[in-house]
């Protein structure tokens, strides 16, 4: 071992490492790996599973079993990764997870994608029955709209209590109890529906079991498209296209916007528009909102309103606060009410009785946002009929015997499929700042913005703060992704310590592009970069990058709208929001 650097031996193999926070991230760094349970790489080591266990040799020849996650790396140690000693811990750790956990795999949603089926298949371990069986079934909480949760399939890793906590500073999950009465409940033991959960899903995706998945309304989209009375319209979100892919061994980030055009007319939706020409459409309307705000002395910073997590973390914690954030509906919303109201006079065959609109989303609390009161039509309909997340959509493609990579591209319906480089970035933390710059600049200057990147607002990092020179016109932005970054905001601006002007949040870390909704990852932490890239990517590529210059907006307004912010706008494009705590509505759009 040289002395300038540090290394250590893992399987016979010489590793250096620098500031890999513990043994098992340089374990991977050599481009081998151990299983494990309850460790995630954004996520605070927990040591609880025991997988992860590995032989280590000192210097001295003392040999140990040690956690891999829990222990940093030493220099001249050796690592011993599939020893008979090591093999026989994870064998054991498996049998007894197994014994107490609910085994009826074939129903389990995350049947295919489990952590503890992978691992019993690969340890070889076909029978438990020297352990004794649980038999004190718990029953399955399906109060929420989106998630639905089973301690039966719990392992108790503390993965879901962990990205509560350190994600979005919530305890909403929690650990119980003692000893083998141990297990994981909300606050109170009250069903999911009844405490202060976001909606997120971050919890289900770092679960490695089914005991957190994604209330699926695949079979209820499959009974509308086979229904020969109903025409079913599909939208489906910026980040979906650059993740899908992963669940048919694309690299993640590979772009694949007309492929799943093509999948879900195969799958037989009568059309498929694209949530990037809302998200532009958004861009139109935010960007007027904070420039009125900005000239007029309205109430600032003005918050971003596309993250229903954000949103219901608001009417939740903050009310008093709910002043602050825009008016807008999200891309989702935005579509979901002009497919309501405009396609019927594209398509005669469409009407607004046998319309059925779904959303396909990389997010799991848009589900609950297309749910919400302030989303219901005067006949007491939801403007969004279901709303299928990512995995949802993969599942719905497999089922239907579809060789996803070999489908021939196929474009987006008109007059709601046009977008440009400025909706495609909405998935990323950062993307809903930079597009709305780049309108707002020609609004307050009657200039264009020759220069569209902004590099200070890019990257998954949690906390970015930019300011723009909007020619004289000072303008400071603040950008954060997850509740617990948003929060610290709430308390600068409270106290006063506050000196930005637009406030972007979005609940998952990262972005869109890491709902709660996309294919797991459990184990790669550079997946949001390269989901993010392919997005930048199709920014670049994309022959308009400014909001304004979609010639499909341009025709939306000149046939419908009038102008962003109009009376018209407001009454479909924009919403309220309520006070969670006393009921009240706030910020009623006009």
């Amino acid at each position: 071992m040289s002395e300038d650097k540090k290394t250590l031996i893992i399987e016979g193999k010489e590793v250096e490492f620098t500031n890999e926070p513990n043994l098992l991230e340089v374990i991977r760094k050599a481009g081998m790996n151990v299983p494990t349970f309850c460790y995630r790489p954004d996520l605070t080591p927990f040591g609880a599973c025991r997988m992860c266990v590995v032989e280590v040799i000192y210097p001295n020849g003392r040999t140990m079993i040690n956690s891999s996650c829990t222990m940093p790396p030493e220099a001249g140690i050796k690592v011993l990764l599939n020893t008979e000693r090591v093999r026989k811990i994870r064998k054991m750790v498996l049998e007894l997870l197994l014994a107490n956990h609910d085994r009826e795999c074939t129903s389990c949603d995350k049947s295919g994608s489990c952590e503890l089926q992978q691992y019993a298949e690969e340890y070889g371990i076909k029978d438990v029955k020297k352990y004794a069986q649980k038999e004190d079934w718990q029953e399955i909480d399906n109060s929420s709209d989106c998630l639905v949760r089973d301690n039966n399939k719990c392992i108790l890793c503390g993965a879901c209590v962990r990205a509560c906590h350190e994600h979005q500073g919530l305890q909403v999950l929690g650990f119980a109890n003692r000893g083998s009465a141990t297990h994981v409940q909300p606050m109170a033991g009250k069903p999911l529906a009844d405490t202060e959960c976001i909606n997120c899903g971050q919890c289900a995706a770092v679960c490695p079991t089914g005991a957190l998945t994604i209330k699926s309304v695949v079979n209820d989209v499959w009974a509308e498209i086979t229904n020969p009375n109903k025409k079913v319209v599909a939208q489906f979100a910026p980040s979906v296209r650059v993740a899908l892919g992963e669940m048919f061994g694309l690299k993640p980030g590979v772009n694949t916007t007309n492929k799943i055009n093509a999948a879900l007319k195969k799958i037989g939706f009568d059309l498929v528009f694209d949530t990037n020409f809302s998200a532009d459409l958004t861009i139109m309307e935010e960007a007027q909102e904070f420039v009125t705000r900005l000239t007029t002395g309205g109430t600032l910073p003005m918050f971003t309103s596309c993250c229903p997590g954000w949103v219901r973390f608001l009417e939740l914690q903050h009310p008093d606060m709910l002043n602050h954030l825009s008016t807008c509906k999200s891309p989702q919303g935005m579509l979901g009410a002009v497919i309501r109201e405009y396609v019927p006079q594209y398509y005669p065959e469409i009407t607004k009785e046998n319309l059925v609109s779904v959303s396909i989303m990389p997010c799991t609390a848009k589900k609950y946002e297309a749910k919400r009161e302030q989303f219901k039509m005067e006949d007491g309909r939801q403007e969004i009929d279901y709303v299928m997340t990512t995995q949802e959509l993969g599942r719905m493609i497999k089922s239907a015997g579809i060789d996803f990579n070999s489908l021939e591209d196929v474009p987006a319906d008109s007059p709601f499929g046009q977008y440009t480089g400025a909706g495609t970035i909405f998935g990323v933390s950062g993307g809903v700042a930079e597009a709305a710059a780049r309108t707002a600049y020609t609004l307050v200057t009657g200039q264009e913005l020759q220069n569209v990147v902004i590099n200070d607002m890019r990257g998954t990092h949690r906390v970015k703060t930019v300011e723009l020179d909007l020619n004289g016109t000072k303008v400071k932005v603040k950008i954060v992704n997850t509740l617990a970054e948003a929060e610290k905001c709430m308390r600068e601006i409270k106290e006063g310590k506050a000196d930005y002007q637009l406030l972007e949040v979005m609940a998952c870390p990262g972005g869109c592009i890491n709902g709660g909704g996309q294919p797991l990852s459990f184990n790669d932490s550079n997946i949001k970069e390269q989901r993010a890239q392919g997005l930048y990517t199709d920014d670049e590529q994309g022959q308009y990058r400014k909001s304004h210059e979609n010639p499909e907006i341009k025709e939306l307004y000149d046939k419908h709208l009038e102008k962003p912010n109009s009376h018209k706008s407001h009454e479909l494009l924009h919403t309220s929001y309520s006070d969670k705590r006393s009921g009240c509505y706030i910020g009623i759009a006009k």
